[in-house]
């Protein structure tokens, strides 16, 4: 094993590890509790751990501040009709890299490549208000047949709790 590769080469490397005591743990792609969790894609968050989650319990979609963007909602569409999702779990966090940046960070990058891109950053100020807006997306999607367990929170990054947020306010 190399000492100095690169993480990549390190991730491989675990992977081999990993694999070398890997028994099939005999599930399909269906998520055992039915539920989907859509969340930011910060390192402080193990989603698993905090929700006490298991391998083969939940989807798992993350994103940059775990907004409902178009593809989220693809993939909660497939998760709910073919995969037999029901409940979905939309989590934020407190001290999010999205609260500090704008929409000038797309007029800045086509500045720099010469290219503006498709993508809306999908900054925010308030993040429970931003945990509105993707409960208001995933209710109101035409197509998502299960939205009436959809639920919003906000994780604390400095104690780990996690915070609902009242979809009404």
């Amino acid at each position: 094993a190399r000492t100095n590769g690169t993480v990549i080469d390190r991730l491989v490397e675990a992977n081999l590890r990993y694999a070398a005591g890997f028994q099939d743990p005999g599930m399909d792609a269906r998520p055992v509790l039915e539920v989907a969790v859509v969340a930011c894609m910060d390192a402080r968050l193990d989603l698993h751990d905090a929700l006490g989650l298991a391998l083969g319990d939940c989807h798992t979609i993350r994103n940059a501040g775990g907004v409902v963007t178009d593809d989220v909602i693809r993939s909660l569409t497939i998760s709910q009709r073919a995969l037999g999702t029901r409940s979905v779990v939309l989590i934020h966090h407190t001290n999010c890299g999205l609260e500090s940046l704008t929409e000038d960070f797309r007029h800045e990058l086509e500045d720099e490549v010469g290219q503006r891109p498709s993508w809306a950053v999908e900054a925010f100020r308030d993040v429970d208000q931003d945990v509105r807006q993707s409960m208001q997306r995933v209710r109101t999607s035409p197509f998502l047949p299960h939205t009436d367990d959809v639920r919003g929170f906000v994780f604390d990054v400095t104690d780990g709790l996690m915070r609902e947020i009242d979809p009404a306010v």
